[in-house]
């Protein structure tokens, strides 16, 4: 198209250019705007993504959480179908994921080992294609925490969430990975 070129007949940067090469960021071409990488060339592999939240609250609050005496009820089993829910919808809230069909997602939650007052959530996230489910198992987890936090707020407004963090991913060109 001629409106695809300039003037000199070099090319413009195509929305679906991937822009990986000489150390530029992959989702912005040169002129600055925002783009949704080309991934049709990289091989299929599977890719396994691991990450994590933390709900901390008080340990009172922790234990109806356990007991599943919650005045909104089963706070862990919701955050769970939460997390899962989330990670099959992140490229909804994410705007430059790819849509991945997702093999399987899990999403752990129990007392943290270092802080009775808080709860930890692991989300684990796989699939075969090609790119990486690391967004997905941070929405997941992240999604996971908040339905926590919505479940105890009358019970503890002051609960926290985060850190929030990738802990694991495998697969894909850039090898595995582990904090």
């Amino acid at each position: 198209m001629q409106g695809d070129r300039l003037e000199q007949g070099n090319r413009q940067p195509d929305a679906h250019d991937d822009a990986r090469t000489e150390g530029r960021l992959t989702h912005v071409r040169e002129d600055g705007s925002a783009h949704m990488v080309d991934v049709s060339a990289k091989a299929v592999t599977a890719r396994v993504a691991i990450a994590s939240s933390r709900l901390t609250t008080r340990a009172e609050v922790v234990d109806q959480m356990l007991d599943g005496t919650l005045p909104k009820g089963d706070a862990l089993a919701v955050a769970r179908i939460a997390g899962i829910m989330a990670a099959k919808r992140t490229p909804d809230l994410v705007p430059l994921c790819h849509p991945l069909p997702l093999t399987g997602v899990a999403v752990d939650l129990e007392r943290a080992a270092d802080d009775p007052g808080a709860i930890e959530v692991r989300a684990r996230v796989k699939t075969t294609g090609v790119t990486g489910v690391e967004m997905e198992a941070l929405t997941a987890a992240s999604v996971a925490a908040l339905t926590l936090y919505d479940m105890v707020k009358t019970l503890d407004r002051e609960a926290v969430i985060g850190p929030t963090r990738v802990e694991h991913k495998a697969g894909g060109a850039s090898g595995d990975w582990s904090r």
